[in-house]
C-alpha cells in the first residue's frame, strides 16, 4: 500500500506567513509609489502654475504698445520750420560749397509761409475739436505694472474692442469661496478692452496666481546705467519721459501651504522679458532733429 505524502500543519503555516508578509509589504511599496507619484503631479502641477502665469506676463510685455502723436510732433516741427523763415531760413552747409540761407524768391511776399502763432486763420493754430491724445504710457513700479498691450483676441464681434488693450499686473489679498482663514497676497491681471483715460485706471480684474510671497519687477532702457525699480512716461525724468523701457525683469515667489500641515514649498522663477517695439525716440543729435516715430533698438540690436 502507498502512503499519502502532503504538507504538514506546521509547513502551511510557514508558506501562509511568507505570503502574508510579501503582501503586506508589497502593499506598503504600491501605496508609497502612489503618494510619491502624487506628490511629484502636485510639484509639476504648481511649477506648471507659475511658469503660465510667467508666460502670460511675457507675452504681454513682449508686445507692449507704444503709440507717438506723430501728427502732434509733425505739427511742431512745420512750426520749427516756418519759424525759421521769419529769422532768414535755416543755413545749409555743403562740403566744398559755401554756406548758403534759405530766403523767400525774388519779388515774393516775405511772410508767405512764415509761422505766426498770433494769426487765428493759420492752420496750425486752429484748435482741434474732440480730438485726446493718443500717445500711450508705461507706468512700472516695484509691484505695480500699468501699460498698453497688443496681446489681445476678440471674444465677440458684438463688443466693442480695439486692436489693443489697457492690462495692469498687481498683488491684492484674495481667497476662495468658501475658505477660512487670513487672506493670502494672489497675483491680479488687470484689463481693459477700451483704451482711454489714464494707464493706471478701469479695468476688470482676474486671479493669475495665489499664495504670491514676491513679487518684483525692475526695468531697464536707453539712458539707465542700470536695472531700476521705476519707470513713468509720464511723470519720470528725461531719460524717462515719452518712453517704453527695453526689457522688464520678473521675479516671482510662490509658498504654498500643504492641505494637511508641514513646511511650506517655495517656486521661484525668474524671467527678463524685452519688449520687441518700445518705438522710443533716436537719441537726438547735434544739429539734427528727431524722427517722429523712430525706434529705439533693443539691447544688443544694430
Amino acid at each position: 500500500m502507498r502512503k499519502n505524502q502532503g504538507f504538514t500543519l506546521l509547513e502551511v503555516l510557514i508558506v501562509v506567513s511568507i505570503l502574508g508578509t510579501l503582501t503586506v509589504l508589497s502593499a506598503q511599496n504600491l501605496q508609497s509609489a502612489i503618494q510619491s507619484k502624487k506628490k511629484v503631479t502636485e510639484q509639476i502641477d504648481d511649477v506648471a502654475q507659475v511658469r503660465d502665469a510667467l508666460k502670460v506676463m511675457e507675452r504681454d510685455v513682449n508686445l507692449a504698445f507704444h503709440y507717438i502723436d506723430i501728427e502732434k510732433e509733425m505739427r511742431e516741427l512745420i512750426k520749427k520750420k516756418r519759424t525759421e523763415l521769419a529769422k532768414g531760413g535755416p543755413t545749409t552747409t555743403v562740403p566744398g560749397q559755401p554756406v548758403t540761407t534759405t530766403t523767400t524768391l525774388p519779388g515774393s511776399d516775405p511772410t508767405v509761409g512764415v509761422y505766426n502763432p498770433n494769426d487765428p486763420n493759420d492752420p496750425l493754430n486752429k484748435k482741434q475739436e474732440n480730438r485726446k491724445d493718443p500717445t500711450t504710457h508705461f507706468i512700472g513700479r516695484e509691484q505695480e505694472l500699468y501699460f498698453p498691450t497688443l496681446n489681445t483676441a476678440r471674444m465677440s464681434e458684438e463688443v466693442p474692442q480695439a486692436d489693443f488693450e489697457k492690462v495692469a499686473y498687481l498683488l491684492k489679498p484674495c481667497r476662495k469661496p468658501g475658505q477660512d482663514g487670513p487672506s493670502k497676497n494672489c497675483l491680479i491681471r488687470r484689463n481693459a478692452r477700451v483704451v482711454e483715460g489714464d494707464i493706471d485706471k478701469g479695468g476688470d480684474d482676474i486671479v493669475l496666481l495665489e499664495e504670491i510671497s514676491e513679487f518684483k519687477l525692475r526695468y531697464f532702457g536707453k539712458g539707465k546705467q542700470d536695472w531700476v525699480g521705476d519707470w513713468d512716461s509720464i511723470k519720470g525724468d528725461g531719460s524717462i519721459k515719452g518712453k517704453f523701457p527695453d526689457a522688464v525683469e520678473i521675479s516671482l515667489t510662490v509658498e504654498k501651504t500643504p492641505p494637511k500641515g508641514g513646511k511650506p514649498k517655495k517656486i521661484s522663477m525668474q524671467l527678463v522679458v524685452p519688449i520687441r517695439f518700445p518705438n522710443n525716440p533716436a537719441p537726438k543729435a547735434a544739429g539734427q532733429q528727431n524722427i517722429p516715430g523712430a525706434i529705439n533698438p533693443l539691447p544688443g540690436g544694430p
